[in-house]
């Protein structure tokens, strides 16, 4: 397999194409932003600990029945992927109210939410990533009714088994986003899932080990992306 040329360039991550027209290079650099890139820097070992941690979140979902787009670890900072037509909008699954929930709503930090709430945004960053329904994304063609659905079910599918995980480690899964894409006619996971993307605190302090660390200045981002890591068996090496 021979990795070519940067096919793009995101926030935190890099996508190559490779030799096969059906697999690509995911690199996952140090860089760290927030804010629509207001707050960016260099987080050493950022790379690394995510690749690995997505690595590890995606053979157990992969274990469970749920499609990624995951073949294998290549490096420190590299995993080989499928090719994914993407679909332009994120799924956000909140099983504990916590950033912008809050802020919209008026509700407390903390707060349990039986059920899980659900929301589609928007990817897109010009726009600030937009919260979107599902009229809008099949209005505008930005996803069909059925990968509407399937999407849902996904998303749900992977609380079902991450929020587990995580408390079976003494963490709560506050919340997360996902992305998906097609790929032969599946819908399928995509992108990535670490403590970039999701929100996840000990259970019984509710200390933050996620990137609201960052976002908040509380220091020690990557210690506590590795403690989490750790609590689930993750070697980081």
């Amino acid at each position: 397999m021979e990795k070519r040329e940067e096919l793009y360039s995101g926030k935190a991550k890099s996508v190559f194409s490779t030799d096969d027209p059906n697999l690509m290079v995911l690199e996952f650099r140090n860089d760290t932003s927030a804010f629509d890139g207001k707050k960016v820097e260099q987080l050493e070992r950022k790379g690394m600990v995510n690749n690995k941690f997505n690595a590890f979140i995606m053979q157990k979902l992969e274990d469970a029945g749920i499609p990624t787009h995951f073949v294998r670890l290549l490096s420190d900072n590299e995993s080989l992927v499928k090719r994914l037509e993407m679909i332009p909008i994120e799924c956000v699954v909140r099983n504990v109210a916590a950033g912008s929930i809050c802020r919209r709503y008026g509700v407390q930090e903390g707060m349990d939410l039986h059920p899980p709430t659900f929301e589609f945004f928007l990817k897109n960053d010009a726009l600030s990533d937009p919260m979107v329904n599902d009229y809008h994304i099949e209005s505008f063609g930005w996803a069909t009714k059925e990968q509407v659905a399937k999407a849902k079910e996904l998303t749900f599918a992977v609380n079902d088994v991450l929020k587990k995980l995580f408390d079976d480690a003494g963490m709560l899964l506050v919340d997360y986003k996902l992305e998906f894409g097609m790929s032969d006619g599946q819908l399928v996971l995509g992108d990535e899932f670490s403590p970039d993307g999701c929100r996840i605190w000990d259970k019984e302090t509710r200390k933050k080990l996620d990137k609201d660390r960052f976002r908040q200045g509380l220091g020690g981002v990557i210690e506590a992306y590795e403690e989490v890591g750790q609590r689930l068996g993750i070697n980081f090496g």
